[in-house]
């Protein structure tokens, strides 16, 4: 069960005790008597679960990264926050929506519900909207034909394994965000079942017709990620939002470091 159910059934019994004690138990109490109890901490904490609810249901939700495909842009143990009505409004629970209001932009770091398994979240770089080409061959992205230009910068060390790898800044669509490649990375697997007749194996590489109502995506660890050359397109309904803030990284506090603030590109 996840944390969103929870949240919606505490706030429909502590609904429902705020409810009984407003129309029904109050007026049997004294004047200056305090709640029972079991009123307490259930009516109580109604309006501070409502609060709660609305904001991480229509408006911001938080989310761990607990994976490396990411990196440089978001580290294992960043806690980031997400729009959750930059791509629309969203009933709870159900996900049905409501309100169309943005589509995803490329170049747009989003929170989705993973294809394969809806309970999990993934987090990834949009890279192909619906109708677009996307070739992906020998570490080039090129959209519909066009190159996406990426300069080397400075190796990257990773601070948690002392990996090195390879760093690039690309620029896409006027977004500009680092990429990384590792050094004699082999070639990601490609499953031909997974994609039917929207992609197509090429010498070294992959290209694909991302279709209607889909996205590609892409981790920004290029070799470190299973992201759309691995497992096929997301649909529509599967995002959740964008992430727009990076608070903190939990593994920095603990060594005494509070530097992690700022937006993400």
């Amino acid at each position: 069960m996840n944390f969103e159910v929870v949240l919606f059934i505490l706030l429909v019994v502590a609904g429902f005790f705020w409810i009984c004690d407003r129309l029904y138990f109050r007026k049997f109490r004294q004047v200056g008597e305090d709640r029972p109890a079991f009123l307490e901490y259930t009516a109580g904490f109604f309006p501070i679960i409502l609060i709660v609810f609305v904001i991480r249901s229509f408006l911001f939700e938080p989310f761990n990264i607990p994976s490396g495909s990411m990196i440089p842009t978001l580290r294992i143990g960043d806690l980031i926050l997400v729009n959750k009505f930059e791509y629309g409004v969203k009933l709870p629970i159900i996900d049905y929506k409501l309100v169309s209001i943005n589509k995803p932009a490329r170049g747009d770091v989003a929170v989705f519900r993973w294809p394969r398994d809806v309970s999990l979240d993934y987090i990834k770089r949009v890279v192909g909207l619906p109708g677009d080409t996307i070739q992906y061959k020998e570490k080039q992205l090129k959209v519909n034909g066009v190159l996406v230009t990426k300069s080397r910068t400075v190796d990257y060390l990773d601070p948690s394994t002392f990996k090195v790898s390879q760093q690039f800044e690309e620029n896409f669509q006027d977004t500009r965000y680092t990429v990384l490649n590792d050094i004699g990375a082999v070639d990601f697997y490609f499953d031909e079942k997974i994609f039917k007749n929207h992609c197509n194996r090429i010498v070294n590489g992959i290209s694909c017709i991302v279709p209607e109502k889909h996205y590609f995506v892409l981790g920004d660890n290029r070799d470190n990620s299973s992201d759309s050359r691995y497992w096929g397109f997301v649909p529509e309904g599967n995002l959740v939002g964008k992430a727009v803030l990076i608070w903190f990284n939990i593994y920095d506090i603990l060594d005494g470091h509070f530097g992690r603030l700022g937006s993400i590109n």
